[in-house]
Formats: structure tokens, C-alpha cells, sequence
């Protein structure tokens, strides 16, 4: 109701209005009114979801990254022409048959210049990495399947015989494959894996002695090439990891039988 400008409003001795009845009308000052404009911009919900989805991208394009990464090592390493690391060789398995370089192919293979290329003499080290080896077999096994061998190469030839290296690796695990070969064939691909190995000079028959050799394990793919090495320095998880996320990323035939 409108109040003629003369009409004068009471007000109490604080100087505030009073409510005042005219007629019908009672006379207040505006409740105050808080529109849409003062609302918060986001809400928590939202405020969370953009943040998850910030995480998530984050952790996509890492993946994304890594993978791509272990793809260009994997090509780095092919090289042209004859591989950088590994090559065409026969040897003799535990079980007194021919085994051949192509015999790896259709897996992968854990080829360790230290395990592998071992000797069965060894006091410590090669038992060691040998456990090592048969922990990452079972674990890239539980993962993927019947996707990988695992073959010790000896460097000591004059003493591991396949009888020998067959009796040594029954301690280890049952499915992995021991080679061994002549003093000529062994030396030939331990260079072609890029191997150390030195026994001592002059060692007479029946005298007992220790083979410096290199410690690293190599992963080798179905196509018979280098992709990555695994050291000391890698827990059995670790390297079964390595082996597993190359498995995980391999585009062509694999063998699982």
C-alpha cells in the first residue's frame, strides 16, 4: 500500500521503524533476498570429478609414454643387419639334443649373460641368480601363460657336461633348459651375446677353479632379438615385470603351447 510522502513513520528509540498497521497493510522493511547470482561457481561433487579425471589423464599418458618408450628400445636394439646382441648358434640341451638359436623363437626368451651364461661351479652368485630366475619364470607364467624359456648356457664347458647341467638345474626349476657345447661353440656365443667369461690359465685336470663371467640377464623376443637386460640390481618382481610388460605389448605370433 503506498504511503503519502507526508505521512511520517514511528520508530522506536533505537531509531528503527516500527510496524505500522494502515488498514489492512502492515509495513516492513524488504526481507532481504539472496538470488542465483551468489551461488558457488562448483560444486564439491564437480570439484571432485574434475580432479579424478585431471589424475586419471595424468596417469593414461604415462602409460601411454612408457609404452612407447620399451617400443623404441626394442627397436633401437634390432640394429641392421646382424643383431647388436645374440645370433645364430647350436648347442647341446641337458638331455643331450641339438639346440639351436631358432629354437628360441616364437617366445620370449630369458637369455641372462650371468645366470645363463653360468657355470655350475659357481659358489654363490649363479645359485642366487638361478632363484632369481625361477621366481620370474613362475611369475610371468601366473601373467601370461606359456610365453617364455628360460635357458642357462654354460661357460664352463670342460667341466659341464649335459648330464651335469641337467643334475644342477633339477635344484632350480624344472622347466628350465641347460645348454652346453664345445670350448669353440661356447666362446662363440658368448661373444655374440657380447658374454664375458676368463678361466684361469693352465688349470690341470681335476683342479678346481672359478670362471669370471658377466652378470646380466638378457630378454630376448620371439624374433630372436635383444629388447632389454635385466641386472642384479632387479628384484625378481622387477625383472618379471620388464618381461611381462614386453610380453603385454607384443603385436605379433606368439607361441603358448
Amino acid at each position: 500500500m503506498a504511503i503519502d510522502q507526508c505521512t511520517t513513520l514511528p520508530r522506536n528509540k533505537s531509531g528503527d521503524l516500527k510496524s505500522t498497521r494502515i488498514g489492512q497493510s502492515t509495513l516492513l522493511p524488504p526481507a532481504p533476498h539472496f538470488d542465483d547470482a551468489f551461488d558457488p561457481p562448483f560444486s564439491i561433487i564437480a570439484g571432485v570429478l574434475f580432479i579424478s579425471t585431471g589424475i586419471g589423464l595424468m596417469a593414461y599418458f604415462r602409460h601411454v609414454k612408457t609404452k612407447l618408450e620399451r617400443k623404441r628400445l626394442a627397436e633401437n636394439t634390432k640394429g641392421v643387419g646382424r643383431p647388436l646382441v645374440g645370433g645364430p648358434f647350436e648347442l647341446v640341451d641337458q638331455n643331450g639334443k641339438k639346440f639351436s638359436s631358432e629354437d628360441m623363437k616364437g617366445k620370449y626368451a630369458l637369455l641372462p649373460v650371468q645366470v645363463y651364461f653360468g657355470f655350475t661351479h659357481c659358489p654363490d652368485i649363479c645359485p642366487e641368480e638361478l632363484d632369481k630366475m625361477a621366481a620370474m619364470m613362475d611369475l610371468v607364467h601366473k601373467s601370461c601363460g606359456n610365453t617364455m624359456r628360460s635357458i642357462f648356457i654354460s661357460c664352463d664347458p670342460a667341466r659341464d657336461t649335459p648330464a651335469v647341467v641337467g643334475s644342477y638345474l633339477k635344484d632350480f626349476h624344472p622347466d628350465m633348459i641347460g645348454l652346453t657345447g664345445t670350448w669353440e661353440e661356447i666362446k662363440a656365443i658368448c661373444k655374440a651375446y657380447r658374454v664375458y667369461f676368463s678361466t684361469p690359465p693352465d688349470v690341470k685336470p681335476g683342479q678346481d677353479y672359478l670362471v669370471d663371467h658377466s652378470i646380466y640377464f638378457y630378454i630376448m623376443d620371439p624374433d630372436g632379438d635383444f629388447v632389454e637386460a635385466v641386472g642384479r640390481q632387479h628384484t625378481a618382481e622387477q625383472g618379471a615385470k620388464l618381461i611381462i610388460d614386453h610380453i603385454k605389448n607384443w603385436t605379433g605370433t606368439l607361441d603358448r603351447s
